[in-house]
């Protein structure tokens, strides 16, 4: 006790705006339950092993499965979880011990007394003060995110049939008994729908699971020359509600119908006497879900073998991240230069205050914790077990804060997500080599870069213009070429379309089982990619500036290690809404051969057009893109590169118009490609010389050169640059030396890998949903020759990957196969 009371004097009394980490480690997946932490009382974040002397709290739990027969008949009403009327997560009783521990000048524990209730006073006061302000604290990653999901379900809308919707007075009315209601179909009793013209009982349609009905009422309302689009469910009509659909394309969903009790009423159905009998469609889709417990995983519920690797918690909406992050970390220089053995480098020097926001802390914490052993689960501890789960809140946190949608709960696009955090951590990366190393290290986004070719012949006088890419490339995004893809023979009349997540609707769209889905195979899109275009209204400065087309074709420059391909599934409907392609890609898990599409720069005996400097090359640097804008766009499946040109050709903001340019320009040859600042610029935007002078003034303790360098880092940020420069006042010069060499355009830089042109699969996430800022991600990788899949902490043997469908593929070149780069 002479050792606490030596310390009290150092300890904080925690208040309600500190960070306090009292649920893991900075460092580590340890928490609590898993080892215990201890929390400083004096920055109040908590660690697995304390490296600092000083006073902390200890924190150790243990847990125990409830018994939940006293909670079964409680049954779900909400697609939610733990809220009332929604799924009970909460399964384990966990009960907390704490100590006070105190660690000495050589990090070892000098001393460690229980705190209770019984023992408390026994210790000075501002020990009890601090310790009990870390406890009832609301802890860091809570503050971060919100803990409880919902469903959020789109607003029923008014039909606008349903005024004057068609009735036919065929004389029919409907039994006031339900034995008496039957599909005038095929006769089954279940899942019926009324149409509300002319009194038609069908069948309803299937789920995504095989459930449902006969399809009897869709069928009808084809068969009627979609003359009567409105439905009503039998069953559920009562004084309160009722389920009704229209089938009208322009609706197509679940509306309401403010006349039904007239309309109902000519069919003899009265509805003040009615009550409802059975569920409605919203109770049903909840009764799915939790018949899935939760988990739509992709292979058609098929019973999967677990196998003994690291899952990842779905925080709400955070399965893209978990996916990527999954996806990134199963290569093996990835895993190498942030995995365990990279760890305490990596960690060597961070304070743990600043570890929760330091991007190589918290990208070698989960890296560490994928590919190492000590936080595999066992394959016979239960799923559910709190102290196997892998909750990756302050990764989110850290990578996402300063980003307008990546630091929201909203689900996002995973491709949208690759390519920023590449984009971080190279930036990240560049700034830490600067200081701790003199040698040229290559970035993570080096695996994957890539430039193209592109080769213009002008129709005029058969002259050819080259060009590469301005800045390298890490993502191949193709257009799925509809009209090559065919119908095969053996393709059954009905498909059964993937399980949808539990964040989006779980009904299928009403006649999708009717119709065969096309197929084109993965060398087919690739060489629609890389197929002569025609590229209209050209200017050529040496013919005096005349207009002409060009012949125009795209090659690669170098065959990166690792080829990330991302699948155009989405394109905009005539009213601008994204519109999922129906498509199969076949053979995408065969071995992808590319190199007929190298480049091969000019050709003796071509004729070239004369190198005169052009106008306007270099985007204008004045253009600011809108975070937001760009997010929006890319939820429609476009790449980030070609976004970014629609935005920056309107003004930086206006979605519509960038969505109009998107129409006008999507067979452009350099419509994927970055913007020119994109390669000059790695700052990323022009800084304001007012905000700069600004800063300088208002913060009065950093020099021009340090407020400009931090603004550059932050996007031009004001605030976000003021808090960069604060969190790095322990050793600025050194951070803000780094930030110089990171945005240096004459940075060196090395050469951009190269190799043979053949390609094998090794990784894939799949996208489940209407466009990719909705519905769910999965990943599949390729793991000694298995193919495993990643469904947030649902990680097992693959028994049917889906090759044909996945939206992000990850290929590795074959001649790198068991020979890692060096370099990580």
């Amino acid at each position: 006790m002479e050792a606490v009371c030596n310390l009290a004097g150092t300890c904080r009394i925690a208040a309600a705006s500190d960070r306090v980490l009292n649920t893991e480690c900075a460092y580590t997946f340890h928490t609590p339950l898993r080892g215990g932490i201890y929390v400083s009382c004096v920055d109040f974040i908590g660690v697995h092993r304390p490296k600092v002397p000083g006073l902390y709290v200890k924190i150790t739990q243990t847990s125990k499965r409830k018994d939940l027969e006293q909670n079964k008949n409680a049954k779900a009403t909400k697609l939610a979880i733990n809220v009332e009327g929604g799924f009970d997560t909460e399964r384990y009783e966990i009960v907390s011990q704490y100590a006070v521990a105190v660690i000495d000048e050589d990090c070892n524990f000098a001393a460690e007394l229980p705190f209770n209730d019984e023992t408390k006073n026994t210790f000075p006061p501002r020990v009890v003060q601090s310790v009990e302000s870390i406890l009832h604290h609301t802890t860091l990653t809570t503050q971060q995110e919100v803990t409880q999901w919902e469903l959020e379900a789109e607003p029923i809308p008014v039909s606008k049939y349903a005024a004057d919707l068609p009735f036919v007075h065929n004389g029919i009315t409907i039994s006031p008994h339900p034995s008496d209601w039957k599909c005038q179909k095929d006769g089954s009793t279940a899942n019926l729908w009324l149409n509300l013209s002319d009194g038609y009982i069908g069948g309803g349609r299937k789920n995504w699971d095989g459930s449902g009905g006969s399809n009897g009422a869709l069928d009808h309302y084809e068969e009627t020359g979609r003359k009567y689009p409105l439905v009503v469910k039998l069953g559920t009509i009562s004084q309160e509600s009722a389920d009704c659909y229209s089938y009208a394309p322009d609706e197509d969903g679940p509306v309401k119908v403010p006349n039904l009790a007239e309309l109902l009423s000519k069919r003899g159905i009265q509805v003040g006497t009615l009550q409802k009998t059975v569920k409605s469609t919203a109770e049903m889709e909840v009764e799915l879900n939790a018949t899935y417990a939760f988990d739509a995983i992709t292979e058609e519920g098929a019973h999967l073998q677990p196998v003994a690797l690291p899952g990842l918690q779905n925080l709400g909406n955070s399965c893209y991240l978990n996916s990527v992050v999954q996806m990134l970390f199963s290569i093996p220089e990835l895993a190498h230069r942030y995995g365990p053995t990279a760890h305490d480098a990596l960690c060597h020097g961070v304070a743990p205050k600043d570890a929760v926001s330091n991007v190589l802390v918290q990208t070698t914490r989960l890296a560490s914790a994928l590919t190492g052993e000590t936080f595999t689960k066992p394959l016979e501890v239960d799923a559910e077990d709190p102290r196997y789960r892998l909750a990756p809140r302050l990764f989110k946190h850290c990578i996402g804060k300063e980003h307008v949608d990546f630091s929201t709960g909203q689900q996002q696009d995973a491709a949208h997500f690759l390519q920023y955090y590449l984009e971080l951590l190279d930036r990240t990366e560049l700034s830490h080599t600067a200081t701790t190393s003199k040698t040229l290290q290559p970035c993570a986004s080096h695996l994957f870069a890539f430039a193209t070719e592109q080769r213009r012949v002008c129709t005029a006088d058969q002259t050819i213009k080259y060009s590469t890419s301005v800045a390298p490339e890490t993502v191949l995004t193709l257009r799925i070429p509809m009209e090559n893809a065919v119908v095969r023979e053996d393709e059954e009349a009905s498909i059964t379309e993937t399980p949808k997540s539990p964040d989006m609707k779980r009904m299928k769209k009403d006649g999708d089982d009717e119709e065969p889905i096309p197929s084109i195979s993965m060398s087919a899109i690739v060489a629609s990619w890389a197929a002569e275009s025609i590229v209209s209204d050209l200017r050529w400065k040496h013919l005096g500036d005349q207009v002409h087309a060009a012949h125009e074709t795209v090659r690669l420059e170098n065959f990166p290690r690792y080829l990330l391909i991302q699948l155009q599934r989405y394109t905009l409907g005539p009213d601008w809404q994204p519109i999922k392609l129906k498509v199969k890609v076949e053979n995408a898990d065969s071995i992808l051969d590319l190199t007929p599409y190298r480049a091969k720069g000019a050709q003796p005996g071509e004729t070239l057009v004369p190198d005169e400097p052009e106008e306007g090359n270099a985007a204008d640097a004045s253009v600011s893109i809108d975070e937001g804008a760009l997010s929006q766009l890319m939820d429609m499946g476009f790449s980030m590169n070609s976004c970014k040109r629609a935005l920056h050709a309107v003004g930086g903001s206006d979605v519509e118009a960038a969505m109009g340019w998107v129409f006008e320009h999507n067979n452009d040859p350099d419509f994927n490609d970055p913007l020119p600042e994109d390669a000059t610029n790695t700052g990323g935007v022009g800084v304001d010389d007012a905000v700069v002078e600004s800063l300088v003034t208002s913060l009065g303790c950093f020099t021009t050169d340090q407020v400009r360098a931090a603004l550059n880092e932050c996007g031009g940020a004001a605030d976000r640059a003021a808090d960069w420069l604060f969190s790095h006042m322990d050793d600025l010069d050194s951070a803000i030396k780094g930030l110089k060499n990171a945005q240096s355009v004459d940075a060196p830089k090395l050469p951009l890998e190269d190799g043979e042109g053949k390609y094998k699969l090794r990784g894939m996430i799949s996208h489940i949903g209407k466009h990719t800022g909705s519905g769910h991600y999965v990943a599949h990788l390729l793991r000694d020759e298995k193919w495993i899949i990643f469904n947030d902490e649902k990680v097992a043997e693959s028994a049917e990957p889906p090759f044909p469908h996945a939206y992000l593929y990850l290929y590795q070149r074959v001649d790198t196969i068991d020979k890692p780069h060096s370099g990580y």
